[in-house]
């Protein structure tokens, strides 16, 4: 048998962690010396201890750690449990992950404001374009990147696959959905016939009379601040925003720093 203090070492945790739980019934040490009160376990209750480790840091309460336990599941099954637990984690770690980046990208906005020239926004038409696209739904503006990334992906391999090079930059362009959020159009333009097939389509993007335009220089998690100041422009000269701004992959070199996007933004007079 081992005193507190070595199966404390043998376990990694606490001695006080282990009083904890010998009080609350997860773990009472295999002999308590009815003398000296010294506490006593055995090589067998490291299996045990283990097991309410990994369910407390995977998140489970204490008293749902001692429900699990205490109906004996067996190994192939706590596997199952913490595998989808650890996918719930991992999913919350995501969510917060993209909660950050909007954040930082709002804080990144108002420590610029005043600061982008809005002389650097140019008004011009646009032209007719025809592009193949595919198109996704993202729940709202933090769910964009999630959803652009693999459209266009899919969208390339496709086009590889068919033997066909686009023919101009990337184009992506958004709708409100009917059922909310906003339905995200992946593009590439095209010169040759492409087979539209439902979910690949092939569309002629009407040209535009107006847009105001702006440059933007960098990733697209800082795309925020040009975007403003877009609006900023917009609201100063006399104008209305007459939907949402396409964006023109004008550059895409691995490191995103270095990426050139054109902001579109349709216009009409107040």
């Amino acid at each position: 048998m081992f005193t507190i203090g070595d199966f404390a070492r043998l376990g990694r945790v606490s001695v006080r962690m282990l009083r904890h739980y010998d009080a609350t019934g997860l773990l009472h040490p295999a002999r308590v010396d009815p003398i000296t009160g010294y506490r006593h376990y055995t090589a067998a209750q490291l299996a045990r201890l283990n097991r309410v480790i990994a369910l407390k840091d995977l998140g489970f309460t204490l008293s749902q750690v001692r429900e699990i336990l205490d109906e004996k599941v067996t190994v192939e099954e706590l596997r199952a449990m913490l595998r989808l637990r650890q996918a719930e984690l991992e999913a919350a770690m995501t969510a917060a992950a993209v909660r950050l980046t909007s954040v930082e990208a709002r804080l990144r906005s108002i420590e610029s404001e005043g600061h982008m020239p809005t002389n650097d926004v140019v008004v011009k038409s646009l032209p007719s374009i025809r592009v193949a696209e595919l198109s996704g739904l993202a729940a709202g503006f933090h769910q964009i990147a999630a959803v652009v990334q693999p459209l266009y992906d899919e969208l390339f391999a496709v086009l590889d696959e068919a033997g066909i090079a686009p023919s101009g930059p990337g184009v992506t362009y958004y709708e409100d959905a009917p059922e909310g959020g906003l339905l995200v159009h992946a593009c590439v333009q095209v010169a040759v016939p492409v087979r539209d097939d439902g979910r690949l389509r092939v569309v002629d993007l009407p040209p535009v009379e107006s847009a105001a335009t702006i440059v933007h220089r960098g990733p697209m998690a800082d795309i925020l601040t040009p975007v403003q100041t877009l609006g900023r422009w917009i609201d100063a000269h006399g104008h209305r925003s007459a939907g949402h701004p396409r964006e023109i992959s004008l550059e895409c070199p691995a490191d995103q720093n270095d990426w050139v996007t054109e902001l579109q933004a349709p216009i009409a007079r107040s």
